[in-house]
């Protein structure tokens, strides 16, 4: 069972819950397959942590001493079965991560008390048009942070959850959330020292090794044991 929001076959904007492919909403049911799916999160802001799964580094001494982070705005948000338009015809790379969904308002968090803010998780495409150098227009163009299709409980999820990526069915990026080398918890009160998080924020936890560029037409999809499947395809 996890969180949606959804625009329903009369065009409502609506949230709920989704439960082997149905979602129930203020006492309707509704087939997933009619709905259109929107990001489950509303963040103000999407904090993203780059160069954090272990297998990008070929030795622990070259680990970071802290979060390497950027951020996305909430322009860049698309969800589930939705089609993302890439910005350049080549080297816009997906990358399939793990986002974790703020649910109370947080500052100078402890790590051992980070988990108590945390709404849920959800499934995310970190797009990245490296034909660009400007951090803004590469990684913050419209829809270049696709998320779904529920946001689920933290319980649902351990350290050795796996995650997989495919482009049109074929596998690409292939970890566990155990090769983070910054936890959730790390992450999150690394973030809570300078920016106040607030329900609804977007934390991206990184990417496995294996991203690649997208082409017109394609399917990605990111798995992530006990959280769900997020698909979307692209065009130009």
């Amino acid at each position: 069972m996890g969180y949606v929001r959804f625009s329903d076959p009369d065009g409502n904007r609506r949230s709920g819950e989704m439960t082997d492919g149905s979602i129930t909403a203020d006492g309707e049911t509704f087939d997933s397959d009619a709905v259109e799916f929107l990001s489950p999160a509303k963040p103000t802001k999407i904090v993203c942590a780059a160069s954090n799964y272990r297998g990008g580094f070929n030795d622990p001494s070259e680990y970071p001493d802290e979060p390497i982070l950027f951020v996305k705005t909430p322009n860049s948000l698309s969800g589930h079965r939705r089609t993302v338009t890439l910005p350049a015809a080549e080297d816009v790379f997906f990358e399939g991560e793990l986002a974790v969904v703020i649910g109370e308002r947080c500052r100078n968090i402890d790590t051992s008390d980070a988990m108590s803010v945390v709404e849920g998780y959800t499934c995310a495409n970190d797009l990245s048009d490296r034909t660009v150098e400007n951090m803004v227009r590469r990684k913050a163009f419209d829809g270049a942070a696709p998320l779904g299709p529920a946001v689920v409980s933290p319980e649902n999820v351990s350290s050795e959850s796996t995650i997989e990526t495919r482009i049109n069915g074929e596998t690409f990026q292939s970890s566990t959330l155990s090769e983070l080398v910054f936890s959730v918890p790390e992450l999150i009160a690394d973030i809570s020292q300078f920016q106040t998080l607030e329900p609804g924020d977007v934390i991206l936890t990184g990417s496995p090794p294996g991203m690649a560029p997208l082409s017109d037409g394609d399917e990605f999809e990111v798995e992530i044991e006990g959280v769900g499947t997020l698909t979307h395809d692209v065009s130009l």
